[in-house]
């Protein structure tokens, strides 16, 4: 029998978001949801390295930096959710036998961080210009063992009332909200990954309004 997700707890974060942060890169921005803060800048098109030459599109990099500075296997991992979502948004194509670079620094982490990794990398490629099939959102939610899922929370509440049992990461695109990448930890049955899906592309919507205020404001003050 399937468990069925009984309620939905909470609201996304207060989302903040500072573009042209960083002056020796084509974008920059710094990208907060709650206290979580990721810090994205991107250079190129560039030179590419001949092992990474393409000759029909622009080869994608990622550089993910954690606070700590040291590299682990999860900052990796990040680099290549990141650079596989970004890297199906833009568009390759237009820039063959060059890189795109994406730096990342995490700036603290309560919780979320890939999503607002993602969201940072989404604001600065967009600060850059490249051009770009469409924008992507990220949204995190978590599952506690009663079955209600959680909506983008931090640390503290995820430790509340027996912790969770499980976590999800969504990115979508801005045209048809299609899910481009998914991560997930812990239990959970095909249910109550289809609701927590759903809840957090529902939930994207506020965030593509939030990217398209911020650069409206980006404009006003810089343009």
């Amino acid at each position: 029998m399937t468990e069925s997700v009984k309620e939905i707890i909470g609201e996304l974060r207060p989302l903040r978001c500072e573009l042209d942060i960083l002056s020796r890169s084509d974008g920059s921005a710094v990208f907060a949801q709650g206290e979580t803060v990721v810090i994205a800048s991107v250079h190129g098109p560039v030179e590419v390295k001949l092992q990474n030459l393409q000759y029909d599109r622009s080869s994608v990099e990622v550089f993910y930096k954690s606070k700590t500075g040291q590299q682990s296997v999860g900052d990796r991992f990040r680099e290549q959710y990141i650079r596989n979502t970004c890297e199906s948004a833009l568009l390759t194509a237009i820039y063959p036998r060059t890189a795109i670079s994406l730096q990342l620094q995490e700036m603290e982490d309560r919780a979320g961080l890939i999503a607002c990794a993602v969201n940072a990398a989404c604001m600065s490629l967009l600060h850059s210009g490249l051009e770009m099939r469409f924008l992507v959102a990220a949204v995190h939610c978590a599952l506690r063992p009663s079955g209600a899922i959680l909506f983008d929370p931090d640390v503290r509440t995820m430790a509340e009332e027996g912790g969770t049992v499980a976590a999800f990461t969504f990115a979508f695109d801005s045209i048809d909200r299609r899910t481009v990448a998914v991560h997930t930890e812990g239990k959970y049955t095909a249910e109550q990954f289809n609701q927590a899906q759903n809840a957090c592309r529902e939930a994207s919507a506020a965030i593509f309004d939030f990217y398209r205020s911020s650069f409206k404001k980006y404009m006003k003050v810089y343009c």
